[in-house]
């Protein structure tokens, strides 16, 4: 039988190929792959959940919600019904996207440099929501997080400076995630579709979309 945490890994990775659940407006439960992540992925038309509580619960909150079937699990009625249920707490619905590691080293020019420092507060923030953390600042003012998120993927983080945007600093940034990602496979990063900036930064660094997604941390 497969772990919980291989359940939705093996989901993450078929997505990631291009391979989604059936578009047939269903909703899947799957077990939580740590006690830290629990959530909702909503694809073309399916959803899944991920979450230790009765799917029997999971699937009649759905139900209950008025209006688009499609759109039901990620409506306000039903990610607050979930926040209620569980306990947890979630801040966004992000734009959820992968790409495939690249080859080379990240540009000289961006003068990354790994942090070592845990009491860092960008690396102890990290260390909240992901494993086997790495922080790398530029010379150019940005930071780059990757660790170990959702289901064990790799997940990439940016962030950039007020006085260095609009230069590139930020698609730099999202294509030596892709660089730096251990192991050679794809790396994962989440976007507030709100954030337009951040979201053409992923994008022009060959980032694709495939979802959207919901995290619920415990308290």
């Amino acid at each position: 039988m497969a772990s919980t945490s291989a359940v939705l890994a093996g989901i993450l990775a078929a997505a990631a190929r291009g391979e989604f659940p059936a578009a047939d407006g269903s909703t899947t439960v799957v077990p939580q792959p740590s006690h830290r992540d629990a959530g909702v992925i909503a694809f073309t038309a399916h959803t899944v959940v991920f979450t230790d509580e009765d799917p029997a619960w999971v699937r009649s909150a759905v139900a209950a919600v008025d209006g688009d079937p499609l759109a039901a699990a990620m409506s306000p009625r039903f990610l607050t019904a979930f926040q209620e249920r569980t306990g947890r707490a979630t801040d966004t619905i992000d734009l959820l996207t992968v790409a495939d590691a690249v080859p080379g080293a990240p540009d000289a020019a961006l003068g990354l440099r790994e942090l070592d420092d845990p009491d860092h507060p960008r690396v102890a923030r990290a260390r909240k929501r992901r494993d086997d953390v790495r922080v790398w600042s530029s010379a150019t003012g940005g930071v780059l997080v990757l660790g170990r998120g959702v289901a064990g993927r790799w997940e990439a983080a940016i962030e950039v400076a007020d006085g260095a945007r609009g230069r590139g600093l930020g698609r730099a940034l999202a294509l030596a995630s892709r660089q730096l990602v251990p192991g050679g496979g794809v790396v994962w990063a989440q976007q507030a579709a709100g954030n337009a900036r951040s979201v053409r930064a992923f994008q022009a660094a060959g980032f694709r979309p495939v979802g959207a997604e919901a995290l619920f941390s415990a308290r």
